[in-house]
């Protein structure tokens, strides 16, 4: 203790021995109370499912209060009670196997062939102009319009299910790979060849990674296509699947089994599309988010 100018000041005290070192001016950081990120996870939760609670909501008391004929669009407890009882008898999961296989069979064929060409197209400007024409007019023919052609060519089988996916599924896959090439960001370019980069490296470390936000952009629009085209395709000849299912209902005017079958599309097809949306996130994971 000392007492210059009148001042008393204490001297710090001397740190144990076996003390680690402490970094001047660095404090420890602290963890976000738990609390406050459980309400803010359950308030996100509430927002997000908000809607679709108001939906079904108005979905089971519309039938009962005479809104809407009840006959053609019964309570939803009542499709809830359909849908379990085809899950018991075994019905729904034959038939959304059936679905599954021939769905993710063609859209990953798609995937496997369209983002190599579309790699390839807008890479190489000469390819583009030899084929663009040609893809134009692919692109412009609806995929169900062709359905009656790939029945005639293929048979009612198997084969033509899976390939009016693959047809359907390929072009917005193609179209967006294409235009991910192609709009790389040109600083990137210009950096990436002030260091003399190759043609492949550049195309490795550059395009590559910077296309993977607009290429899932395609790929998660023919994830939806491939599930609507071919719930079409299987009500034409189909002895299995959920298109069956849905097209087997109405016939037989078992309309809640029928709306049982359309909510199991629905869900298959948002958890394919959250399943896309996980993948896409791992492979730009290296992306800056945005700061607001």
């Amino acid at each position: 203790m000392s007492l210059a100018s009148g001042v008393t000041t204490e001297e710090p005290a001397a740190a144990p021995p076996n003390a680690p070192p402490i970094a001047p001016g660095r404090a420890r950081p602290r963890r976000p109370p738990v609390l406050p990120r459980i309400l803010r996870a359950v308030l996100t939760g509430v927002t997000k499912s908000a809607a679709i609670v108001a939906l079904l909501l108005g979905w089971e008391l519309a039938p009962r209060f005479g809104l809407v004929d009840r006959t053609f669009l019964p309570p939803f407890s009542e499709v809830a009670e359909a849908w379990w009882g085809l899950v018991a008898n075994g019905q729904l999961a034959d038939n959304a196997q059936a679905s599954l296989v021939r769905s993710f069979t063609g859209f990953g064929t798609a995937v496997a062939v369209s983002v190599p060409l579309g790699l390839l197209i807008g890479w190489y400007r000469p390819v583009a102009d030899l084929l663009n024409p040609l893809l134009q007019v692919f692109l412009n023919t609806a995929a169900l319009a062709l359905l009656p052609v790939f029945v005639l060519l293929l048979g009612i089988g198997e084969t033509s299910k899976i390939s009016i996916v693959v047809y359907a599924c390929a072009w917005p896959i193609l179209f967006n790979t294409i235009s991910a090439v192609r709009t790389v960001d040109p600083t990137l370019l210009r950096l990436a060849k002030s260091m003399d980069l190759s043609a492949p490296r550049l195309f490795q470390k550059v395009i590559l990674p910077a296309s993977v936000p607009t290429i899932f952009t395609g790929i998660r629009l023919a994830g939806a296509v491939s599930i609507v085209v071919l719930v079409a395709a299987e009500m034409v000849g189909a002895k299995a699947g959920l298109g069956y299912l849905i097209n087997a209902s109405q016939y037989n005017f078992a309309i809640p089994q029928m709306y049982a079958g359309i909510v199991t599309i629905s869900v298959i097809g948002v958890a394919f599309n959250q399943l896309l949306v996980a993948v896409e996130k791992r492979l730009s994971s290296w992306r800056v988010p945005a700061t607001s």
